[in-house]
């Protein structure tokens, strides 16, 4: 068995070891037999079956597959409204940053808890808002997203002028300069202590 020195971090340029010890993998390149790093990162080794060289790699940050469950918050970007759903773009869960977006629906029954027969979605919800909200299932690809809690709902808005939006209260946004509000289901935000 081959192991990694002491040291998990590999820096551009750094000689890993040579082409008699391990298999080039992604974040390397190959020069006079042995294998340099070609980018700042963590050194992995995986290795191999059948007796074959260990690869050995580098990758910029220490992997975390996260993928919403279900009861997950998610943060995510509005893309598009229509009278009776929103699609999103999942762009967080819980407090880590995803590599790649899901996709996710938010529907008219599910943005609050009370008057759901009363829920306007362009009042709710406008492309480009930022929203938290909670995993409610997996459905045909797309993530049921819910803010029916009074935590979640938008935390980011820009108006129509084109500044960052205060909240004013649970179904109002207010533009800084024009003094403006606006409609939105506004996520009641709980101040860190």
């Amino acid at each position: 068995m081959v192991s990694i020195d002491e040291n998990p971090v590999a820096i551009p340029g750094e000689r890993l070891g040579s082409l008699e010890q391990f298999t080039p993998g992604n974040g390397t390149y190959i020069r006079h037999g042995y294998v340099f790093a070609s980018l700042a990162g963590y050194k992995q080794l995986q290795e191999q079956q059948n007796g074959e060289k260990p690869v050995i790699s580098v990758t910029r940050e220490e992997e975390k597959h996260v993928v919403p469950e279900v009861g997950s918050v998610v943060t995510c970007k509005v893309i598009s409204t229509n009278p009776r759903f929103c699609k999103v773009a999942i762009l967080g869960v819980e407090s880590t940053s995803l590599k790649e977006s899901f996709k996710g629906t938010i529907r008219k029954e599910d943005v609050r808890a009370t008057e759901k027969d009363k829920v306007e979605m362009y009042k709710s919800f406008r492309p480009g808002d930022i929203v938290l909200a909670r995993v409610l299932t997996l459905h045909t690809q797309t993530y049921l997203l819910s803010t029916a809690e009074n935590e979640f709902g938008v935390v980011f808005a820009k108006s129509e002028a084109g500044a960052a939006m205060v909240p004013v209260n649970w179904c109002e946004m207010q533009c800084p300069k024009t003094r403006a509000k606006e409609y939105r289901k506004v996520a009641k935000v709980h101040e860190a202590s």
